[in-house]
């Protein structure tokens, strides 16, 4: 840009010494040396130009490298991500607590001690801040829950809350709501729970209020609401109004999944037995909102 500048400054120096070499024919009269410097103004004007084009082309050639260098580095990054995953991240069986990607949620934004990456944290603030300018409350009330931690939710109900239920029915039953170990988003520290863990709370009143506000707003900060309306033929989960994840790395993490693990990955915990049948990969893990199954980082 700075020696594009100056060529112009240039052209308009050269226009005012034409000017004056015409002022100085009239005066002088001298018309074949006039004419030569006429003819070599011209010349260097003419070359001035094509500089100046060659110029202009060289800085479009220079931005359109550093365009694709950029997109190459974002690719690589993305590479990069996905090479780190290992099978047992996945599958929930490592401590987040001690795991350096994750944070602990300030209280302001929890309802307890809650862990989530820390790329996740950053943009689940950066949307509460807007909401809050917005007059909507939003508070994380469960986050990151590792391979254990599942267990002991799945093993209550197993045991205690659907124990009446026929155990070919009963893994169906959890599932309507409840994941089973192994097959959790939570595990990833990309989703989390907001505010309610009830549909009937986000259908009316305040909870309406926040709902709408996140189907409206949360994309635009990376987050997706994962279990919506199965009318729409989506498998797995009920509706969960109330679980959102953080698409543009949970995505990275569910292709790994994909690609990685098989159902028979899914094992540890009473009931896995049924694992096979019930084809938790397919309908459960990918039983997700269609955004998210087609989002493209």
């Amino acid at each position: 840009m700075i020696i594009r500048r100056f060529f112009y400054v240039f052209i308009v120096i050269l226009c005012i010494f034409g000017l004056c070499c015409n002022k100085t024919r009239f005066m002088y009269n001298k018309i074949n040396g006039i004419m030569s410097v006429n003819k070599l103004f011209l010349v260097i004007l003419f070359g001035i130009v094509i500089a100046c084009k060659s110029q202009s082309k060289s800085e479009n050639n220079t931005t359109q490298k550093v365009k694709i260098e950029s997109e190459k580095l974002k690719v690589k990054d993305q590479k990069l991500e996905v090479k780190n995953l290992t099978k047992n991240y996945v599958l929930g069986k490592f401590d987040f607590t001690k795991h350096s990607d994750f944070v602990c949620v300030p209280k302001k934004l929890s309802s307890k001690k809650i862990y989530l990456r820390k790329e996740v944290l950053n943009a689940f603030e950066k949307m509460a801040t807007q909401a809050e300018k917005d007059g909507i409350s939003l508070k994380i009330i469960s986050g990151t829950r590792n391979f254990d931690y599942q267990k002991r939710i799945w093993d209550y109900k197993w045991n205690e809350k659907y124990k009446n239920v026929a155990k070919n029915k009963r893994a169906l039953k959890i599932l309507e709501f409840s994941s089973m170990p192994c097959t959790s988003r939570h595990h990833w520290g990309t989703d989390m729970d907001i505010n309610n863990l009830e549909n009937s709370y986000f259908e009316k009143g305040k909870g309406k209020k926040e709902y709408d506000w996140l189907v409206k707003n949360a994309k635009k900060y990376g987050f997706y609401q994962v279990y919506t309306s199965k009318n729409n033929g989506r498998t797995g989960y009920n509706e969960e109004k109330w679980h959102w994840s953080y698409v543009p790395l949970s995505s990275l993490y569910l292709d790994f999944y994909n690609k990685n693990i098989t159902n028979q990955d899914i094992t540890g915990f009473q009931g896995s037995e049924f694992v096979s049948k019930i084809d938790m990969i397919k309908n459960y893990v990918n039983g997700i909102n269609p955004e998210i199954l087609n989002y493209k980082n």
